[in-house]
């Protein structure tokens, strides 16, 4: 799906979301519009009761909000308050059933800004030129214990603790989300992934094919490496590709 963007800015954005070959059920959700600049991967917690309601929850709530205000502050606050809806519907809905949440990162760009905002282990990187920086850090207990330099990064990938996360939507009464800002750059690609994706692939793998010229066959080449990696866990990833152009001028070809 393309957007014509927001003046001088283009947005074209791919999602991907597959059970894997292990999960009995896809728990993972994907909000996808360009058309107002808004994604976001949201991860049911597996070994919990509807995790993917919870998650489904969470996708009915972006889905509600409308085109954002130029401000970007104003934006993000939409957003927040997005997320935090989805918190009590998950909490009003199936709290009282078992504990159930659900992980979120989501991304919202007006005008070249963008705005991140996360809970739990679903990660936004940001690719360009051939490599990648990761823009969220993940509330989880191995993120803690590399912090406290208990453990290695390297030792992370297929860590018995790896879905031990520390935030989530829907789960303690009130939901934290940290937030992240920045200026978009011409040619820059977001990520948006569950650990489906990234607790299977490492970095320079994931930097190597979101770099793949088409979107959709960068997005399908990231989905295969999760699978071809055991898929033991479900996968969803959003690909966001920023382009700027006159203002004046045609839209570049796609």
């Amino acid at each position: 799906m393309t957007s014509e963007g927001q003046g001088i800015w283009r947005y074209r954005s791919v999602a991907r979301s597959n059970r894997g070959y292990v999960r009995s059920r896809n728990e993972d959700s994907v909000v996808n519009r360009p058309e107002v600049g808004l994604w976001a991967v949201a991860d049911g917690m597996g070994g919990h009761n509807r995790g993917d309601r919870a998650s489904q929850i969470l996708e009915e709530e972006l889905a509600k909000l409308q085109p954002f205000p130029t401000e970007q502050s104003v934006a993000a606050e939409s957003l927040r308050d997005g997320i935090v809806k989805a918190h009590g519907r998950i909490r009003a809905e199936i709290g009282a059933a078992g504990m159930s949440g659900t992980t979120v990162v989501a991304l919202a760009i007006r005008d070249g800004h963008y705005t991140g905002l996360w809970a739990g282990d679903s990660r936004l990187y940001s690719c360009a030129a051939g490599g990648i920086d990761l823009l969220t850090r993940d509330h989880s207990v191995l993120q803690e214990l590399v912090d406290a330099g208990a453990i290695s990064p390297d030792s992370v990938r297929g860590h018995p603790l790896a879905n031990r996360i520390t935030r989530a939507v829907g789960v303690e009464s009130s939901v934290e989300l940290q937030p992240i800002q920045g200026d978009v750059r011409d040619g820059e690609r977001f990520l948006l992934s569950s650990d489906g994706l990234h607790g299977l692939v490492d970095e320079v793998t994931i930097a190597r094919l979101a770099a793949v010229a088409d979107l959709d066959a960068a997005a399908d080449a990231l989905l295969t490496a999760a699978l071809d990696a055991g898929g033991t866990d479900n996968i969803s990833l959003v690909l966001v590709a920023a382009e700027s152009r006159p203002e004046t001028g045609a839209l570049p070809p796609h």
